[in-house]
């Protein structure tokens, strides 16, 4: 896992736990419909522990309750967190994406990481996080996140 701060950001000592307590909305590129699929599991998790969930993905119509947009530009309201279930090759448009709509945030699932673009997204002024699976981090916070 590697966690990059925007410049002028101030290192706590949990980055990720004041991540999730202060940002509530996420937008989940690549969620898929199938409950098999990684992407599901995770989102539902946090779906359920109170994170406004938005499905990104152009082959879908609606994932979770929750209607699904083809393109982070197509969301109609503010979004914290992009959390990226994308192969790395893809990660570069969806980080330049986060960056137009005013994302807080860019969280690469685990084993997904691409230096290029998370730089470009922290030059721009978003936390990072790559290769590290939101639902993991989530559930070893959990104590401190109900506080």
């Amino acid at each position: 896992m590697r966690v990059l701060l925007p410049d002028g950001a101030e290192a706590s000592a949990d980055t990720i736990l004041e991540l999730l307590k202060k940002y509530k909305t996420i937008a989940v590129v690549g969620l898929s419909s199938n409950p098999m699929r990684p992407s599901h599991g995770v989102t539902e998790y946090m779906q359920c522990a109170g994170y406004r969930i938005i499905p990104v993905n152009p082959n879908e119509t609606e994932v979770l309750g929750e209607k699904s947009y083809p393109w982070l530009e197509d969301v109609p309201e503010k979004i914290d967190i992009v959390n990226v279930f994308r192969r790395a090759e893809e990660v570069p448009p969806v980080v330049e994406s986060a960056i137009r709509v005013g994302a807080k945030a860019v969280w690469m699932q685990l084993g997904i990481e691409h230096e290029e673009a998370a730089e470009k997204a922290r030059a721009a002024g978003l936390l990072v996080i790559e290769d590290a699976c939101i639902l993991v981090e989530h559930r070893r916070r959990a104590r401190e996140l109900t506080r």
